[in-house]
């Protein structure tokens, strides 16, 4: 099953508007939205969701105030600053601790070292998954909770979700919009993946980026696209992403030039090549035909 993972090296690119794009192009793929720290892809399909799951990415630390005899150990190990002495009352202290759990990191080091065994540890509740029906097919996201780590792990979740999805459908593309950056949630993304298209924007900060995406896909022998989004912006900039891409192997979409359309579509909810037949809904068309022949 061929997997093309939307990437780009920053945010603010047009990465998650290029995959509405591609979803309502490729017709019945299996969507897959993997920026599960700022999902958004959801905004513009509207999933109707038929399952839902919690997602426990590790354990938290929680004082137990019957037990606690507030000598302040965990206070005096916590390196993360999240011990607070303003628990309630027992009948051993006035006062008792609480583990803040925004801020507990789940290293286990109060629970190790508490004489009275007064905290317990346990998996904590950091988000949810969601498989849906949209208007351009199945789709699972996600959605981490503010502050929660392991994103890559939700991330892989997603996948694994997706992939199960196309094989019961036998086969067919799953179209997977990534995070920005390079981290973990990206690396999990793109791991054994077909094919990353690496979406970005003629300037410094998404020059710079973009050369970071090809070190992290040339690490993972991942073949690469790259699409300028916004050419029209800086057109020599554009043209010196173009050539250092092909230097590093790359395909070349065609590029996308700013236009509202984009942004009128965003207002109303849409994928911009569904709303007519504006320079950038050309430009994406001409780039999904490119794309199927590198997929295929």
């Amino acid at each position: 099953m061929p997997e093309l993972v939307v990437i780009s090296g920053k945010g603010g690119t047009g990465k998650t508007s290029m995959v509405a794009s591609l979803a309502v192009l490729a017709r019945q793929a299996v969507l897959a939205d993997c920026d599960v720290d700022a999902a958004d892809l959801h905004l513009v399909l509207e999933p109707q969701i038929r399952r839902r799951q919690t997602f426990t990415g590790g354990n938290k630390a929680r004082i137990k105030p019957g037990h606690c005899t507030a000598c302040g150990k965990c206070e005096e190990l916590c390196r993360f600053e999240a011990v607070y002495f303003d628990g309630p009352g027992n009948g051993q202290a006035p006062r008792t601790f609480r583990i803040d759990p925004a801020a507990c990191d789940g290293c286990g080091v109060c629970v190790r070292f508490c004489a009275d065994n007064a905290i317990e540890f346990g998996p904590a509740v950091d988000g949810e998954w969601f498989v849906s029906d949209t208007r351009c097919g199945p789709m699972v996201h996600a959605q981490l909770r503010p502050g929660a780590g392991n994103s890559g792990k939700l991330v892989s979740i997603v996948r694994s979700q997706a992939q199960q999805i196309a094989r019961e459908r036998g086969g067919g593309l799953i179209l997977i919009d990534g995070s920005p950056g390079i981290g973990c949630p990206v690396i999990a993304s793109i791991t054994g993946a077909s094919r990353v298209l690496a979406v970005t924007e003629p300037t410094l900060s998404g020059e710079h980026d973009l050369d970071r995406v090809f070190l992290l896909v040339r690490h993972f022998g991942i073949p690469v696209t790259v699409c300028v989004n916004k050419c029209n912006l800086n057109a020599e900039i554009a043209q010196r992403i173009e050539r250092k891409a092909q230097a590093a192997g790359a395909a070349i979409l065609p590029p996308i030039p700013y236009d509202s359309a984009v942004t009128d579509a965003q207002r109303k909810g849409m994928a911009v090549v569904e709303l007519g037949d504006s320079p950038a809904a050309r430009a994406i068309r001409q780039g999904w035909s490119a794309l199927c022949q590198q997929i295929s």
